[in-house]
């Protein structure tokens, strides 16, 4: 069988290891593969390489992902669904396997449901992908982000200051959450749930009067008030998100001011998911790569590989993208229990 493979959305520590599971897995399967550069805009417009095990075998450690990406969405743009056609026929395709998150997903799922045949790999450091109980990427996050947090510990601790420490999450705090629990933060704020100002502020000059400083962890996607998520730009992508960020800048500015205690912020952006990926996400991307190449070689298409337990298993795309998966209140508050 002929394969055509994509990376789409958020580069994410693994997606090469996918590849390199895949590839060395359809190789024995009898199989060819063909990766498709940019996500989605290199099969709009036709831009591919051949990818033998010579192009993989040296890929289990490496960050981000060599067919590179984009947040091109086939669906939005004029003749999209033409131009996928147009080239899953000039490549001679017998199925595609796009490895993203909910975005990349998305198409696939519409692309399966129009008759083509595909398998999906659930990608993004955010673990908010309903059908999986983790995503590949989100353990490298995590463990960058508690870095982060200890050595905040630190410089928070000697100058007797409070930190807010911005961390990824547009909708779903799983970044969030997991980071504070793991960095013994002493307030954790997320998307799904309202920010008491005032209770933070409770905690932070607690903490001055006590211990003398204070470690505050805030998703992105955090809302401070009313007017919802605080973004960098109206523009939107392809996919209609809004770049955000600031939430970490304006909530230090308003505790400074309510409690007179001297806060800075600190942002952690983009190397939340750059570099190498933790040895726990090499051994889910290749098993996920695997997998996936074994679903194409028994012709098992519009679904998604998943891992439940310590099993890999496969669920419908649909299933897999209609829904986010969000922090529940349970978890949020085992962390606020053991945090303050």
């Amino acid at each position: 069988m002929r394969v055509g493979i994509l990376t789409g959305g958020g580069d994410c520590p693994g997606l090469n290891a996918v590849l390199r599971g895949f590839v060395l897995r359809h190789v024995q399967n009898g199989g060819e593969t063909v990766g498709f550069l940019r996500g989605w805009r290199g099969v709009l417009d036709g831009l591919a390489r051949p990818l033998g095990p010579s192009d993989v075998a040296e890929l289990l450690n490496v960050g981000g992902t060599v067919l590179g990406t984009s947040r091109t969405n086939p669906l939005k743009t004029e003749g999209g669904l033409d131009a996928v056609r147009a080239t899953w026929k000039s490549q001679r395709l017998d199925a595609l396997v796009a490895i993203g998150g909910d975005d990349t997903l998305g198409v696939a799922t519409k692309l399966g449901e129009s008759g083509l045949d595909v398998v999906g790999v659930p990608k993004t450091i955010d673990n908010d992908l309903s059908g999986t109980d983790y995503t590949f990427g989100f353990d490298t996050a995590i463990n960058i982000c508690a870095e982060a947090i200890d050595r905040l510990h630190t410089t928070a601790r000697s100058h007797g200051r409070t930190f807010v420490v911005e961390v990824m999450g547009r909708q779903a705090g799983w970044i969030g959450a997991y980071a504070g629990l793991a960095g013994g933060a002493h307030v954790t704020l997320l998307p799904e749930f309202p920010i008491d100002l005032a209770a933070v502020c409770d905690v932070v000059k607690r903490r001055k009067a006590g211990a003398g400083y204070s470690i505050i962890v805030v998703s992105e996607g955090a809302a401070l008030d009313e007017s919802g998520e605080i973004t960098v730009s109206a523009e939107k992508d392809a996919f209609g998100h809004a770049r955000l960020g600031g939430i970490a800048e304006r909530l230090a500015a308003r505790i400074e001011k309510e409690t007179g205690v001297e806060v800075r912020s600190t942002v952690l952006g983009h190397i939340q998911r750059g570099g190498p990926p933790s040895a726990y996400d090499r051994v889910l991307a290749t098993r996920f790569g695997v997998r996936a190449a074994d679903l194409v070689h028994e012709k098992k298409f519009g679904v998604m590989v998943a891992l439940r337990g310590t099993e890999i298993v496969t669920v419908p795309l649909a299933e897999a993208t209609g829904t986010l998966k969000q922090v529940p209140r349970s978890f949020y508050d085992m962390v606020a229990g053991v945090s303050g």
